[in-house]
């Protein structure tokens, strides 16, 4: 199948999932979750659902729980919604880049852009007398 065909599945799928995951579920483990992007096999038949999940451990672990419980109804609503032949499978993975980004961007801002000083060593100032760095 044609790649562009692909990429334009993957952006509807994303964005209609986003929008039944944020008006039609009500399940009150479900935190602040947004789909950043789908995946879809070439067969049409399984799609990943990548999602981002602002909170803590706990609540993205209660958030992919009610997911994984709501993965029928949501497969039901994008059945409904997009003009497929077979409503793919989904599997939802958590995306955890956003995370990364922010600790990382911790991680030089406490750097201040300025790089570390490093150690003085005293490897120069050995007696040994077959060393190359003698200090005479």
């Amino acid at each position: 199948m044609k790649r562009e065909r692909m990429g334009r599945i993957d952006h509807e799928l994303q964005r209609e999932l986003a929008r039944l995951i944020s008006t039609e579920l009500k399940d009150p483990r479900l935190g602040f979750t947004t789909v950043t992007r789908v995946e879809i096999t070439n067969d049409l038949q399984k799609a990943k659902v990548f999602v981002s999940i602002i909170g803590d451990r706990h609540v993205a672990k209660q958030t992919m729980t009610a997911l994984e419980s709501a993965k029928g109804f949501l497969r039901g609503g994008l059945g409904h919604a997009v003009a497929l032949r077979h409503t793919p499978e989904l599997a939802f993975i958590e995306d955890r880049t956003t995370e990364r980004a922010i600790a990382l961007n911790k991680v030089l801002a406490g750097t201040n852009g300025s790089p570390q000083p490093a150690v003085e060593s005293d490897a120069h100032t050995t007696t040994d007398p077959e060393s190359p760095h003698d200090s005479k």
